[in-house]
């Protein structure tokens, strides 16, 4: 089952670090959180991946041509241009293909344009700013036993403000951003059927506001529930915490350093 990652739009709330690279190519620990989001998805078997460019997607492109000589040591001979390089990543099996579906295509088009890759099979959807410690496999598993088109995981995002626990006018309990108790949002991490594709009108189509609905309205759409860690990388504030939580090694989401590739 392919994994098409949507790594193509604008990025506009984190300015700061988009305004010189895609949003996908930002870092978190030195690796551009489009690494981790493949990281995520390879450790539980899936490393097929489609990455669908846009804004400054030729930085995507350069980063996976010239990933071996970013990740290894090498010699080079500069009479030739000869490189030998020496070690190996540890990506193996990987195979990423690379789509350029324009600068102001919307999620829905972008998933559309590469339908000619997906081979008529089921396949995977990710957004490129996002990481959690969702358990692929059982995702994958609960789609097909559900037996609907699509298949969305659904998450409890971390509430922006620390919740108080007050008695008797004093705070017994303070919590700083702790999970939000009632209700789910999107997190992305979809399963699709390859009929849905059918859904998707053209550039202009949004992935939530067209297919997703679409496939709700028809009953199609089965919802994942997942109760551990979610973050999307939004802002400048964000991105630092991701960052933070890396260096401290308390990262959730890098679950192939407890698991096998």
């Amino acid at each position: 089952m392919k994994v098409v990652i949507l790594a193509g739009g604008l990025g506009t709330r984190l300015r700061e670090e988009t305004e010189y690279r895609p949003k996908p190519m930002v870092e978190i620990g030195g690796r551009p959180i489009l690494w981790h989001i493949m990281k995520i998805y390879a450790s539980y078997g899936f490393n097929d991946f489609i990455v669908c460019l846009g804004y400054r997607g030729n930085m995507i492109r350069d980063y996976f041509l010239n990933y071996q000589i970013r990740n290894c040591d090498f010699t080079i001979a500069l009479d030739t241009h000869k490189v030998d390089v020496h070690g190996n990543h540890s990506e193996t099996g990987w195979k990423v293909t690379l789509v350029e579906t324009g600068d102001t295509t919307n999620t829905g088009g972008r998933v559309r344009k590469v339908r000619s890759y997906l081979d008529g099979m089921p396949f995977m959807v990710t957004y490129g700013d996002g990481v959690a410690d969702v358990d692929i496999s059982r995702l994958v598993e609960f789609h097909r036993r559900h037996g609907r088109l699509g298949t969305v995981t659904g998450v409890r995002p971390s509430s922006r403000y620390g919740e108080l626990s007050i008695r008797d006018e004093m705070v017994r309990v303070f919590q700083e951003k702790p999970q939000v108790q009632e209700g789910c949002i999107n997190g992305g991490f979809f399963v699709f059927e390859p009929a849905v594709l059918d859904l998707i009108e053209g550039d202009h189509s949004a992935l939530e506001d067209g297919m997703l609905s679409g496939l709700a309205e028809r009953g199609e759409l089965a919802v994942y529930r997942h109760e551990g860690f979610w973050q999307c990388m939004d802002t400048y504030r964000e991105m630092q915490m991701l960052n933070q939580m890396w260096e401290r090694q308390r990262a959730p989401w890098a679950v192939w350093q407890q698991r096998c590739p």
